[in-house]
């Protein structure tokens, strides 16, 4: 195997410390074509970086030897693309051809299955309702049989929630806050007719049209969610896109699958369809560009707004969105000290005052002016839920977390919240 011009596909790019390579850096297909991940030294970053298609290895090395400031064998250049061409991180006709097998066997499937039951969760079960009670649920439920207090009197019929999309293990109290509220919500007069939840997630791999809906039943531990079609077909016809174009991607992402598992706890054997949103935004999160400006994009918008207004009281909109990625792990020089991480969670708090505000433009613009440094992976979600909210309605934080890691010092901060109307 000899690749002569080798491209890297769009992969997650993460800094790890490794017992063989020291710094290095781990590549994560996060579309789930390539069965697992590789990693490299960090040194290799600067031939990777040259991976683009157009130069042969001969020139990679030459232009990576600069870059570097030592010599760079063409042969090792030659060995990490032949290395990656195997591992299917390169774009090439070898890696399309899986990928379109791979994505008509999803296709064909009327299920999506649980991906990551097992290991960002319980996979079993009784271990996982237990642990949503006990560890999750617990930690917020109101003592003593006391509905919680909004900031500004009684909550007013709830509407939508923003929750973390981070590993169980490591956001339940996150978690148990936004769902607390929702369990509580389910409960009182006037949320007896929901019996449809939107679920809006951040797809973590690069997606070619700002939407992807995802019309199969939800498999998890704890029983299955099926799609509500008729809501699904209205956002179709009325989106100027291909609204199914992107629903492979749905295949490994989490941050839909997260919510399913705690709306299919809190339902029990209540009868409910959901509807799977992934929200990229496409280009206009990559340019920057409030989607109101897009067509697609507000096409999608609009069909959603008219299909949620049409079942009032019978849907509840929840994104599935983590906010700041920062630190070693995420490219940074160095773990952020404490002034640094009060710096960061001022800068999340002004950004969840804009979606407690119920500003789609000004939560977009807020986020997206440090979006490559603060790197917050829920601006499509959050942003999709706050357009799709009723006028008049008012937000509440929940909660508020940064989880830093204990070995390197890196942090996913997220919040939980509440929206009433």
């Amino acid at each position: 195997m000899s690749v002569l011009r080798p491209k890297l596909r769009a992969l997650e790019v993460v800094v790890i410390q490794d017992e063989h390579h020291g710094r290095a850096l781990m590549l994560r297909d996060t579309e789930g074509i390539a069965p697992s991940a590789v990693i490299v030294p960090a040194a290799s970053s600067a031939v990777l970086a040259r991976f683009d298609g157009r130069r042969s290895v001969d020139e990679i090395a030459r232009d990576a030897s600069r870059a570097r400031g030592q010599h760079v064998d063409a042969a090792h250049v030659s060995q990490l693309a032949d290395e990656l061409e195997r591992a299917w991180m390169l774009d090439s006709p070898r890696f399309h051809a899986r990928r379109r097998t791979v994505v008509q066997s999803f296709d064909a499937a009327p299920i999506r299955v649980a991906a990551h039951a097992g290991g960002a969760y319980h996979g079993d079960r009784l271990r996982l309702a237990d642990f949503i009670e006990r560890q999750c649920l617990q930690a917020a439920r109101p003592q003593g049989g006391q509905a919680r207090a909004a900031s500004q009197g009684a909550p007013q019929r709830m509407v939508g929630l923003c929750a973390p999309h981070m590993d169980l293990w490591r956001a339940a109290v996150g978690y148990g806050h936004a769902y607390a509220a929702l369990e509580q919500a389910l409960a009182a007069p006037g949320l007896e007719k929901v019996d449809t939840f939107v679920l809006l997630g951040t797809s973590h791999a690069a997606m070619r049209r700002p939407y992807a809906v995802c019309e199969k039943t939800f498999a998890t531990p704890l029983g299955p969610l099926d799609p509500d079609r008729e809501m699904i077909a209205e956002l179709a016809a009325g989106s100027r896109f291909d609204v199914r174009e992107d629903q492979y991607l749905h295949k490994n992402e989490h941050s839909i699958e997260f919510q399913a598992v705690f709306v299919r706890h809190l339902l029990g054997d209540r009868a409910a369809s959901i509807v799977p949103i992934l929200c990229g935004l496409s280009e206009c999160q990559a340019r920057r560009r409030d989607p109101a400006q897009d067509d697609g994009a507000e096409s999608f918008l609009k069909a959603l707004s008219d299909a949620l207004a049409k079942r009032r009281d019978r849907v509840l909109v929840i994104a599935g969105a983590d906010l700041a990625h920062v630190g070693p792990r995420f490219g940074d020089p160095a773990p952020l000290d404490q002034r640094q991480r009060k710096a960061l969670r001022d800068r999340d708090l002004a950004s969840i005052e804009r979606a407690t505000s119920i500003d789609p433009p000004g939560f977009f613009a807020d986020v997206a002016q440090d979006l490559g440094t603060r790197r917050v992976c829920g601006l499509g979600p959050i942003y999709t839920l706050l357009r799709a909210l009723p006028p008049s309605s008012r937000g509440e934080l929940l909660n508020y977390e940064q989880c830093v890691d204990p070995e390197e010092g890196s942090i996913v901060s997220h919040t939980s919240l509440g929206f009433y109307g």
